[in-house]
């Protein structure tokens, strides 16, 4: 049995309204269209199967999907599936080529597309660039087009899920402002969400040379050890108050935070293996109690260990 293409759950993005039928005026990318400053919110849905559709906006476009599946095409490279729990960053004018193989009217596929203002995108990370310099990571806040294709995280899905409610449902005179300072929330976690994309794709390759790649290379290593902040930021050559601040400020989360997440992560590729017991699964993660274990295992995939691994038993 290979678990190699097996994923833990992903956060997904809810609350999206569907049209009403008699609405629809057209059963392929079917769109809804949001205007708030600065930005428009898309929702595009499918009702049947189609190939090689043409998309593109005049503006950086954060597309999510939330249901269904399509096969993407961009920047002329082969194409990839694109699910729920899942988001791509599309620059201006860049051509999106899109397959829907199983789109059909009682399956269909729903998608948004966020187009962002390139001042909004400026002045945001500009503003960051000035008030929290510090990077050790990447040197700038921003985002890098070479790692477009990405995993939602809890944070982000949050923010894109509340910035939905704003758009399809906030009526109030202040909309406009709520939605901007939206926006830059959805800004700062979406370059957080990439940084740490490109650190679980390059860390090895950098732990020599980089600061906090050295560290998450120790901490991926060693899960099994009794990590303190003090020994990780020894490990960084930084006091504990900036390694700490620094993460946070770069990932979204604390490197305790990210140790959890690395070992319930874990957790979760021990348990496609049935022939591990529960306790066994917790001690090798990293985890000295089974009880905080389950219940840390459940506040993250939905489910606890136990009913995660039965899913396993009658894979082939």
């Amino acid at each position: 049995m290979s678990f190699d293409n097996i994923m833990p759950q992903k956060p997904l993005i809810a609350g999206v309204p569907w049209r009403n039928e008699l609405d629809l005026k057209t059963l392929v990318e079917n769109r809804t269209t949001y205007s708030l400053n600065n930005c428009e919110l898309n929702i595009f849905e499918t009702h049947q199967k189609a190939s090689s559709v043409n998309l593109s906006f005049g503006d950086l476009v954060l597309t999510t999907m939330i249901k269904g599946k399509k096969v993407m095409h961009l920047f002329d490279n082969p194409g990839f599936e694109y699910l729920p729990g899942e988001s791509v960053i599309v620059p201006p004018n860049e051509l999106m080529k899109i397959d829907f193989p199983e789109a059909k009217w009682d399956n269909p596929t729903q998608c948004i597309a966020l187009s962002i203002s390139q001042d909004m995108i400026e002045n945001t990370f500009n503003l960051l660039n000035e008030k929290l310099p510090d990077k050790e990571w990447q040197k700038q806040w921003g985002l890098d087009l070479n790692y477009f294709h990405l995993i939602n995280n809890q944070d982000l899905s949050e923010i894109i899920n509340r910035f939905i409610r704003i758009g399809v449902k906030e009526r109030s005179k202040e909309k406009d402002l709520i939605a901007s300072l939206a926006l830059k929330e959805l800004l700062i976690r979406l370059s957080q969400t990439q940084a740490r994309d490109i650190l679980e794709k390059t860390y090895k390759s950098l732990a020599n040379s980089n600061r906090i790649a050295h560290v998450v290379n120790f901490i991926k290593q060693n899960l099994q050890e009794n990590f303190t902040l003090e020994s990780l930021s020894n490990k960084a050559c930084m006091s504990k108050t900036h390694f700490s601040r620094t993460f946070k400020n770069e990932f979204g989360l604390s490197p305790m935070e990210y140790i959890l997440e690395q070992r319930l992560n874990k957790s979760a590729q021990l348990l496609q293996n049935i022939n591990y017991q529960i306790q066994d699964v917790c001690m090798l993660s990293g985890f000295n109690n089974v009880t905080y274990f389950i219940r840390a295992f459940k506040n993250k995939f939905g489910e606890t260990p136990k009913v995660y691994q039965a899913r396993f038993i009658h894979l082939p």
